[in-house]
């Protein structure tokens, strides 16, 4: 429920098969539009996605030609002033989040994500008009903006937990103001004394409150735990030797190198211990919102550092039960809940005669250990048989062509 493709070739190629040897079936792709054209990330991975290759996509899929996940389709990043990402759409005022959606609307995507540095005034007058034009909108949440704020708003789903320590910080308004001072270069204090009195001022009490309102409002998590812990351990070549990286070409692996990100290169170990230790609090919170009823969707952003396309979404299980899911309620986030959220369980999420033959065939009960999902016998997608022969030749396939010189 939070992927992304990149390139044609790479997508096709190595997204898909991944994905399809890993169980899955369907992927909510969570850029799936570039305004008016953009390079993924900063260039070193491939060329960005459009709207019009992912149609394609679904017409070879329908025709039986092309075998791929079934695409939920976003909207470009609907951004402010100074968006990091090529492709985002910039909005500056209310206006323009108007006629941002009314321009998302006409291309066809699935819903409207909103991103980081969206204003107050321009997030408000998306969430009201994506009302009005019965679309969903999803994505971060904006320094701007509460997280209370944006469940009230209607906000479906906030990814990767954005603003949720910051919601529940004592500390909330001043920290909200020198976040947003420090985006402009005039902060008092650095990102990192943010971040870590942020940390530092969690409010069990405050939380509770927010999750309760999550509850109410029917907003939903997609935590995406993989990205959070590939994040705080980019140090450790324990984690950093991962063998799956086969799989992925050289760019991929070169990217992934912390000494090739800005955001990551100049860290020191202090800064990896501290991105751990708010690793651990994100576990907690994952738990304790799920305790709350908060309803959560399994996600894991690939192609970003160690979120692999396809075996990652195990990882994100298992990561789900080390918050304090069930193996059964790590399963509901990827199966039913998603059906749930995009109103598709008339025919996914669950096994049931008339519904689409999408079964994942396990060697193993992951209820057991959900690390038996890992352990794949054969997957029947869209009706079709795919023995464990057919999926591990998807693999070798997928290695050949990543390590092709």
């Amino acid at each position: 429920m939070h992927a992304h493709s990149t390139g044609e070739k790479i997508t096709r190629e190595i997204f898909f098969p991944l994905e399809i040897a890993n169980g899955i079936t369907g992927i909510r792709d969570m850029f799936s539009d570039c305004y008016p054209n953009c390079s993924f990330n900063n260039g070193t991975l491939d060329d960005g996605i459009s709207l019009e290759e992912i149609n394609e996509w679904r017409r070879q899929f329908a025709a039986r030609t092309l075998v791929a996940p079934r695409i939920i389709a976003s909207s470009p990043l609907v951004d402010g002033l100074g968006a990091r990402w090529k492709g985002s759409l910039i909005v500056k005022d209310a206006d323009e989040g108007r006629e941002a959606v009314h321009y998302i609307k006409r291309r066809g995507s699935d819903f409207v994500k909103v991103y980081s540095r969206l204003s107050r005034d321009a997030y408000f007058a998306i969430a009201d008009e994506a009302k009005k034009q019965n679309m969903v909108f999803a994505g971060h949440i904006p320094d701007s903006v509460t997280a209370i704020e944006a469940s009230d708003a209607g906000q479906k789903s906030v990814e990767h937990l954005t603003g949720i320590l910051l919601a529940a910080s004592t500390d909330e308004t001043i920290l909200r103001s020198e976040t947003l001072a420090w985006r402009e270069g005039k902060a008092k204090m650095s990102r990192k004394e943010i971040d870590e009195k942020i940390l530092a001022t969690y409010s069990d009490t405050k939380a509770t409150t927010l999750f309760a309102r999550f509850v109410r409002n029917e907003t939903w998590m997609c935590p995406t735990l993989i990205l959070l812990r590939g994040g705080a351990f980019l140090d450790d070549k324990s984690f950093t030797n991962d063998a799956r990286l086969k799989y992925l070409p050289p760019s991929f692996r070169d990217d992934w190198k912390p000494a090739n990100d800005s955001r990551f290169k100049d860290l020191t170990a202090a800064d990896f211990a501290f991105k751990r230790k708010r690793f651990q609090k994100y576990l907690e919170i994952v738990g304790a919102m799920h305790r709350a009823g908060v309803k959560i969707l399994a996600g894991v952003d690939e192609p970003n550092q160690f979120c692999f396309p396809g075996f990652s979404l195990h990882d994100e299980l298992a990561l789900l039960v080390q918050a304090g899911l069930t193996p059964f309620e790590a399963l509901q986030t990827a199966t039913v809940n998603p059906a749930k959220y995009l109103n598709l369980t008339d025919s996914l999420g669950t096994i049931k005669k008339g519904k689409m033959a999408d079964l994942v065939l396990l060697e193993a009960n992951p209820l057991d250990d959900i690390g038996n999902t890992k352990r794949i016998a054969a997957v029947v997608f869209d009706g079709r048989y795919l023995s464990k022969k057919a999926l591990e030749k998807m693999l070798a396939d997928v290695e050949a062509v990543a390590n092709k010189k």
